[in-house]
């Protein structure tokens, strides 16, 4: 009993029907505008996204007048976990910004996702004493919101934030350089429909959250919207579990063991998909109970490979790092005016029937650099 309450402390079994009070950010929140209402709202930024998709998917040519001062640059990422997103995305940047010819000098720092806060704090200072020309850093908590804040108004270091492609409307001014990423939204909205195509008219499912803040709700609050507003499906229980395959896996354990009947189970990362299916497996239900990944990572289709995990949207990874390099690029050129606010890349669902010649023109694609 100690040992359960413990697991559903960690995990947080959280409020049926609601996020409750901790959560950052709700459907409609003034402080962000999503994708497709940005676009909406400015037709422009249209034009500029379709010609900036299209500089991002050519082959790299060379910077217009070369430089020889490298160029600096500080990237902090929550690359301490399984996915492998993070490292492919500084592996893409660095090749192609050595393809165009831009000379940098990069200071990576990997950390634990929102977790990390003092850390993060403590390379956001560093970032403000040495002002390197850009500042490449993510968003998930409200207290990052502070930080990146902080290195606009130095006026110094332009940022490009990854990971959301949803503007934050009271940030700057300046604003951000770029948004860049893979939409949250649209992820789950296509592993939405995947599970609605599989479970058919009447289903019992679960929600595994990251950690409390900004991409577990985009992900896992416009999961659990988008299936409310198209089914009766009935939702057993939620549960934050940080983007933690241990914790994911206790959670999951403490689930499945008065849960067998679930139909399927909606997981907000790579390692919170992992973790459950080492409980399933734990269990001996593998194959019983649907598992999704998020992204398509490596270890994501050797997992659908192996029968584990049932499908995945993967991003069309190195994709990031290249809209990175080439605004960086146009930046050097005088041409910020061009460069759209947001670049959100695409997606291709896979799942346990994708051919291997499939799979392999889709690896190609997404890690034509990081591979």
């Amino acid at each position: 009993m100690r040992k359960l309450l413990k697991i559903l402390a960690l995990a947080s079994v959280i409020f049926p029907g609601t996020f409750g009070p901790a959560t950052v950010l709700a459907q409609g929140d003034p402080r962000f505008i999503e994708l497709d209402a940005f676009l909406a709202a400015h037709p422009d930024e249209r034009r500029k996204s379709d010609s900036f998709e299209r500089q991002v998917h050519r082959l790299a040519s060379p910077l217009e007048k070369p430089i020889k001062t490298p160029v600096t640059i500080h990237i902090i990422y929550p690359g301490l976990q399984q996915s492998d997103y993070w490292r492919r995305s500084v592996k893409s940047f660095t090749a192609r910004m050595d393809e165009i010819g831009i000379p940098h000098k990069i200071a990576t720092r990997f950390t634990k996702s929102a977790e990390d806060l003092r850390l993060q704090e403590q390379s956001i200072g560093e970032v403000l004493r040495e002002k390197p020309d850009f500042l490449i850093f993510t968003l998930d908590a409200l207290r990052h919101k502070g930080m990146i804040s902080r290195v606009l108004a130095s006026g110094h270091t332009k940022v490009i934030l990854q990971n959301i492609t949803t503007p934050l409307t009271d940030l700057g001014p300046p604003p951000p350089l770029l948004y860049v990423g893979f939409d949250h939204g649209v992820g789950s909205r296509l592993l939405a429909d995947e599970h609605i195509k599989r479970a058919g008219k009447e289903a019992r499912y679960a929600i595994f959250y990251g950690p409390v803040g900004y991409v577990s709700e985009m992900r896992g609050g416009t999961f659990k919207r988008y299936i409310s507003a198209r089914t009766d499906y009935k939702l057993a229980a939620e549960y934050y579990v940080g983007f933690n395959r241990e914790r994911a896996r206790e959670a999951a354990l403490a689930l499945f063991r008065v849960n067998k009947d679930l139909d399927f189970v909606f997981a907000a990362s790579t390692d919170i998909a992992h973790g459950i299916t080492d409980a399933l497996k734990e269990l001996g239900l593998l194959g019983t109970i649907r598992v999704n990944g998020w992204g398509g990572g490596s270890s994501e289709l050797a997992a659908i490979r192996n029968r584990e995990i049932d499908f995945t949207v993967m991003r069309m990874n190195d994709d990031n790092g290249v809209a990175m390099a080439e605004a960086i690029r146009m930046t050097l050129e005088d041409r910020i005016q061009d460069i759209p606010q947001i670049f959100s890349g695409s997606f291709s669902m896979v799942d346990q029937t994708t051919s291997d010649e499939a799979l392999e023109t889709l690896v190609d694609q997404a890690f034509r650099y990081s591979r």
